[in-house]
């Protein structure tokens, strides 16, 4: 099995679990107390802002793997159902996950199923070409 078939959403999934082991506050400033803005306002960077940035960018990084056809694709759109399930069950089953940046972290989890497999039917029937008006 190749790399490209592992789920990445999984990164987010082990680095909440693992801060979380650790006993980080998500909601704790990676900055100190902020940055001062041009505005005057604070600008408040914290562990689960950045828990939902890796989301964002892993998620474009599915959504772009979604659009190659093979094994791998297939794979990794089964392995990400079984990621999302993942989440949904700690979400459920766990105190520490029932916070916004998990639930959040979960609908992405959730955008690459469905995305994954929505593509993936797409490329496929354009790979396929079953008739000349079928676009």
């Amino acid at each position: 099995m190749s790399l490209a078939a592992l789920p990445l959403t999984i990164i987010p999934f082990i680095l909440y679990n693992l801060l979380m082991i650790l006993g980080v506050d998500l909601k704790g400033s990676l900055v100190g107390d902020g940055i001062t803005m041009m505005s005057g306002g604070t600008w408040i960077f914290t562990w689960g802002d950045l828990l939902l940035l890796i989301g964002m960018v892993v998620l474009f990084i599915e959504i772009v793997k979604a659009t190659y056809t093979g094994t791998a694709s297939m794979i990794d759109h089964g392995l990400s159902m079984v990621v999302f399930i993942a989440f949904l069950v700690e979400f459920l089953l766990v105190s520490q996950a029932s916070s916004s940046t998990f639930f959040l972290l979960m609908m992405a989890a959730l955008i690459d199923v469905i995305a994954g497999f929505t593509i993936g039917i797409r490329v496929a029937k354009r790979d396929i070409g079953f008739g000349a008006g079928d676009h």
